[in-house]
């Protein structure tokens, strides 16, 4: 993973060269389309109250079913991105990318309603942005003072510090394209049988997605629901 994630690093100037639309304003855009609602894809809040009806009002199997929807929405567009051949690399890079982040948004996004957060808060949509960083790279990153604390104590601040935002944003769209770039890596080799990409671009992200869906679980604490 840190050879991964090295060399994911190294080729994300690359691929911003790519995709010069991922920066913050995007990530800001995904988020609100994940919680809205975009095409075919119902908002965060109207999609997690059906899994809790479907669930019969448990709120901790709706988050479940939150996360296992999402993590086979991320490898249906992990396969359907990595699936072509190396001359549609400069097309499927931001595709991914976005796919990825409006999914990953979506269920965060839906976890955090079941358990009480109001999505309209931007202290909420700070916490949602910083919990699709991952465990690991919030915790490097609170470590070192770049991110004042974790997605829990964002979401449940006594104020909202609009210089987080920026910040946050400046951090995910980052991460995003790291993620994407170093899994390049192992599709290119892939990519040069037929559907290999596909199946390893699907599980990446299946796998990313479900961790990051893990995470928002324990993280994200229940609250009085509104």
């Amino acid at each position: 993973m840190g050879v991964k994630s090295t060399v994911g690093r190294s080729l994300a100037p690359k691929i911003s060269g790519l995709a010069p639309g991922l920066t913050t304003a995007f990530v800001r855009e995904a988020l609100a389309r994940a919680i809205h609602g975009v095409g075919p894809l119902s908002g965060a809040v109207q999609a997690a109250e059906k899994q809790l009806a479907e669930q019969h009002g448990d709120v901790e199997k709706a988050v479940h079913e939150v996360i296992e929807f999402h993590v086979r929405l991320a490898g249906l567009q992990g396969f359907v991105t990595n699936i072509g051949g190396l001359v549609t690399a400069a097309l499927t890079i931001p595709t991914n990318i976005t796919g990825l982040a409006l999914i990953q948004c979506r269920m965060i996004a839906g976890i955090a309603h079941l358990r009480g957060y109001d999505l309209d808060d931007p202290r909420v949509r700070n916490a949602i942005l910083a919990t699709l960083l991952g465990e690991d790279a919030v915790s490097d990153l609170v470590k070192k003072k770049r991110l004042p604390a974790p997605p829990m104590a964002l979401a449940t601040a006594p104020t909202h510090d609009p210089a987080l935002d920026t910040l946050i944003s400046g951090q995910v769209a980052t991460e995003l394209i790291t993620k994407v770039a170093g899994k390049r890596m192992a599709v290119v080799v892939g990519r040069r049988v037929p559907f290999v990409g596909g199946v390893v671009g699907a599980g990446a992200d299946g796998y990313s997605t479900w961790r990051i869906g893990r995470y928002a679980d324990r993280e994200l604490r229940p609250r009085a629901r509104r």
